[in-house]
């Protein structure tokens, strides 16, 4: 059985080699590429024909930060799963991460089951938030999100397609209802849940295992 493929996109070179040689000795990944920042690491995927499967980015990196690399391979490249890596716990960061397409965000302090561990929820799950995570997007939200409200089935139905990659006009076309009242049932689960984005959405329904 082949591998899944890993590229590191950070440009500590000491730490990089680490990751990859601590990445290798598990059973089912492989590193293939290392980057030492964002802007090398697209330009070597536009000559690649073997793309990785899932990405481990650093944030602060020269000439192209894992920010903007983020958002630009989860637009270009939106098939590659992106996994944060950084000494960073700061809430802002980990918000804007996830909100550029970040499928998950750990600290470079973990230890090494719980990296296989998040490795194994991106492939099997297409997403990772660990408890420290999701609990630092909820509280930088609001902090009532976390107490469980009672929804009704039709805005269970909204919020769990909220919580795919697809638009609220394809969201509208699925539930059979027309945009404007799919713009309703939005800003009613803004109120009810107390989060003022689609990304407050989406950790709301992760914390409470609907989706």
């Amino acid at each position: 059985m082949s591998k899944h493929t890993i590229a590191i996109v950070d440009d500590h070179l000491l730490f990089a080699q680490s990751l990859k040689s601590l990445i290798n000795t598990f059973d089912d990944f492989e590193v293939i590429h290392h980057a030492l920042n964002g802007k090398i690491f697209i330009d070597d995927l536009k000559n690649k024909t073997e793309l990785p499967k899932i990405v481990l980015m650093d944030l602060n990196m020269p000439i192209m930060d894992g920010l903007e690399t983020t958002k630009y391979l989860n637009k270009h490249y939106p098939n590659i799963k992106i996994l944060a890596l950084s000494m960073d716990d700061d809430e802002n960061s980990i918000l804007k991460m996830i909100k550029n397409g970040a499928k998950g965000y750990l600290l470079k302090d973990i230890h090494p089951n719980i990296l296989k561990e998040a490795l194994y929820g991106l492939i099997n799950e297409g997403y990772y938030h660990s408890k420290m995570v999701s609990d630092t997007l909820v509280h930088s939200l609001h902090p009532s999100a976390e107490k469980k409200i009672n929804l009704l089935d039709r805005e269970l139905e909204f919020l769990k397609l909220a919580s795919t990659e697809m638009t609220y006009k394809e969201i509208a076309d699925v539930m059979h209802l027309s945009p404007k009242t799919i713009d309703g049932y939005r800003e009613q689960l803004f109120k009810k849940l107390e989060v003022k984005n689609r990304i407050g959405l989406v950790v709301y329904a992760l914390k409470n295992n609907l989706v």
